[in-house]
């Protein structure tokens, strides 16, 4: 009767969803700019982070595009309450890595953490469902207490990547022998610059003996 009255829509096109269909209609998704760069090996997003910290993996699910599809369904992930989006793209990206040999030997899943205020008025981690379903995927830990977020920023979507690194964004590593001989994914909802995961990277590979790999919704 709920659903007769208050239908479940698809997040992208808004129309109602089928019987079957969850959280994004079976038409947006095949209408999706897949990049799956894990499916080919492809040294695009590893290439964003040379000559700045070592990349063991990166993949991004989707492309970015402005006014397009995946903008709006980010849009309603961060800004518009739609937390079961994470989850949705989790559950598709954790099922493509568990089958790709070079995501088998993950220990643990990290995500991009919000500053406390941040998290606070907004309710959620954006990026939270999407670690703890590539997570499970895994057979791995999801880890939300090891990088922690101790300034909070404006939004990073439209600064360069200079002005991104000298903003006050600054994140601090905590629990150190959580992390000792860890092969690392470290996730987020987007690759712009790099920047953001640039320094999430860079305190992550304090602990001793830590590889990191990246994997995102998307990449702008």
């Amino acid at each position: 009767m709920l659903n007769l009255l208050f239908p479940k829509i698809c997040y992208s096109c808004h129309n109602p969803l089928l019987k079957g269909e969850k959280t994004v209609c079976i038409e947006c998704i095949h209408s999706l700019p897949i990049a799956s760069f894990h499916k080919n090996e492809s040294n695009f997003l590893k290439n964003k982070f040379y000559g700045r910290f070592l990349v063991k993996n990166a993949t991004s699910l989707l492309y970015f595009q402005k006014r397009g599809i995946t903008q709006e369904l980010l849009h309603n992930l961060k800004y518009r309450g739609k937390e079961e989006i994470s989850y949705f793209f989790g559950k598709w990206l954790g099922a493509e890595l568990a089958e790709c040999k070079n995501y088998n030997n993950i220990d643990l899943v990290i995500p991009v953490p919000l500053h406390k205020q941040k998290l606070k008025k907004r309710g959620y981690n954006q990026v939270e469902g999407f670690g703890k379903e590539i997570a499970l995927a895994l057979n791995v830990a999801y880890r939300d207490d090891i990088l922690i977020k101790i300034s909070k920023s404006g939004s990073q979507v439209f600064k360069t990547r200079m002005l991104r690194f000298e903003s006050e964004e600054v994140f601090s590593i905590q629990k150190l022998k959580d992390i000792k001989n860890k092969h690392i994914l470290l996730v987020d909802d987007i690759i712009t610059t790099g920047a953001t995961l640039e320094k999430c990277a860079l305190q992550l590979l304090k602990g001793e003996n830590v590889c990191i790999s990246i994997a995102t919704i998307a990449v702008a």
